[in-house]
């Protein structure tokens, strides 16, 4: 069965020469998410205790981090995606309400941004970083929703007598509904796995290996039925940008997560300042 996407109106709502933009309404989405589910687990278990964070606390982690995805995830599309034109276009690189935004500079603006964060405040990092891990993915959901009712990032042809048409993309070809394919995968599926295994104390670095490992899984498999970027196509060895960038999670994630099982040290935050 071919379906057609339904070419949602991207404005929410319109309040005389403001526009209220669904996909902004995920950014929101996204940031309350993070600070309920937060809040609810501060109050409930050992990650107060682990972490060493308290409910006020929540709000400035909630700032920095939204500053790390929105200067980490511009800087990231800028160097990932089109370093060459953003290098002869320098001013543009400041045109975000043009779009371009990279998942994988977002994240590293957030890790840096918590550990920066973490160092003012003279908390462990890993325990931090650890209870900040499952907050992410439902953000991630709205995001790829998001994506999907703005009808963009669209999936390559299915060729199997089903899929959904965008004619955002030009066409009449049946594709791949991949946004929400990541909706499912990267947000959906990976929020339980993360919530599941984050429920039991766990060593420093086994929260965030596994959800390094997990999102860089995910979002490597999404991509086969991802349209590439027309500007880049595939690449080494026929693989995406988003490939690319999320094999070194894979192997980093696996990686850090064996440390920390090797290790065995449940989290303990007596040692408060940053490693």
């Amino acid at each position: 069965m071919v379906v057609t996407h339904p070419e949602f109106d991207p404005i929410a709502v319109s309040l005389g020469p403001v526009a209220v933009r669904w996909y902004g309404l995920m950014y929101l989405v996204a940031f309350a998410a993070f600070f309920g589910l937060g809040r609810w687990r501060l109050a409930r278990g050992h990650h107060a205790r682990s972490s060493g964070l308290s409910p006020p606390h929540l709000e400035d982690l909630l700032f920095h981090g939204a500053l790390g995805v929105v200067l980490g995830g511009r800087l990231g599309y800028v160097l990932f995606y089109k370093p060459a034109y953003y290098l002869a276009h320098p001013l543009e690189v400041f045109a975000v309400w043009q779009g371009g935004m990279s998942f994988h500079g977002g994240m590293l603006g957030v890790i840096l941004a918590i550990a920066w964060w973490c160092r003012r405040r003279q908390l462990a990092f890993w325990p931090v970083i650890d209870f900040v891990a499952p907050l992410v993915p439902l953000g991630l959901a709205a995001g790829r929703l998001g994506n999907f009712i703005n009808g963009e990032l669209w999936g390559r042809a299915t060729g199997a007598g089903w899929g959904m048409v965008f004619p955002q993309a030009g066409d009449a070809i049946a594709r791949h509904p991949s946004q929400l394919y990541q909706f499912a995968g990267e947000g959906l599926l990976l929020f339980i796995g993360l919530w599941w295994y984050s429920r039991r104390p766990r060593p420093p670095g086994a929260v965030s290996g596994l959800f390094l490992a997990g999102y860089g899984l995910l979002r490597a498999l999404a991509e086969f039925a991802r349209e590439p970027d027309a500007f880049l196509g595939l690449l080494f060895l026929g693989l995406t940008m988003g490939q690319l960038l999320s094999v070194p999670m894979v192997v980093l994630g696996l990686w850090l997560w064996r440390r920390a099982l090797a290790a065995g040290i449940p989290h303990d935050n007596t040692s408060r300042r940053l490693p």
